[in-house]
């Protein structure tokens, strides 16, 4: 890792505010190897040893981006009051404590499939940015057998709470007694849009699926299974599709 300030690093590492780290660096309470630091020193994590009042700063934990698959009934946060199974649950021991892994985007507790976790702040604001506008593709089950007109209506984009929907890449994949199965590709991602405007069509869904995220797909992933990402899977998640 590349030097950086002091005053970073100690906030990163969580052990205070950036603006009451450059205090501690005012005060000489902060050492680089032994040695006294002042503000507007650097210093790089993996090298260096850096102490504030005599302790250790923890290391920053490496970089993380996983692929899970997530089941239902499985929250899409870090923690619950009541106790409920998160995300975190899915993972081992040693990644659920001290990695600072979150969820990037939501899938509600009754849907499943592809999300995305990581311990970096700057990605997590890349993908959830306008500006990467990575689609997402989902298979859904559907109440009924809609007509040719609701599906229009529905790749039109339906109106939520006044507030026009972007068009939506529908396409029927199977029908059955069941239901109807459909294929959907969205660039925006409302609170439960897939439900809500189902719902409002008359055709409210039955199960739903995440099956990719930009040119992420679930493949052979088990529900409750993760994978981490490799660096090219990385790289094309970072970069803006054209």
């Amino acid at each position: 890792m590349a030097s950086q300030r002091l005053q970073k690093l100690i906030a990163t590492a969580g052990v205070c505010s950036r603006r009451h780290a450059e205090e501690l660096l005012r005060q000489g309470r902060v050492r680089v190897n032994g040695a006294a630091a002042r503000l507007g020193d650097s210093a790089d994590p993996d090298r260096d040893t850096i102490a504030v009042d005599g302790r250790p700063l923890a290391r920053p934990a490496r970089p993380l981006l996983l692929l899970l698959n997530k089941p239902v009934g499985v929250l899409c946060s870090c923690s619950d009051p009541q106790g409920r199974p998160t995300v975190l649950d899915l993972l081992p021991p040693a990644l659920q404590r001290g990695q600072g892994l979150h969820p990037v985007g939501r899938l509600d507790a009754d849907s499943r499939g592809a999300l995305l976790l990581t311990n970096q702040g700057t990605l997590t604001l890349q993908l959830t940015h306008p500006r990467y506008g990575h689609r997402k593709l989902y298979r859904v089950w559907i109440t009924g057998d809609p007509s040719p007109r609701t599906l229009e209506r529905w790749a039109a984009g339906v109106p939520l709470e006044g507030v026009t929907s972007q068009p939506v890449g529908v396409r029927v994949l199977q029908r059955s007694r069941r239901g109807t199965r459909l294929e959907l590709v969205m660039e925006e991602g409302r609170n439960r849009q897939i439900r809500r405007t189902a719902a409002l069509l008359g055709h409210p869904v039955l199960d739903l699926q995440r099956v990719g995220i930009g040119p992420l797909r679930l493949g052979s992933l088990a529900e409750g299974c993760w994978r981490a990402l490799d660096r090219q899977e990385w790289q094309a998640l970072a970069t803006p599709p054209p």
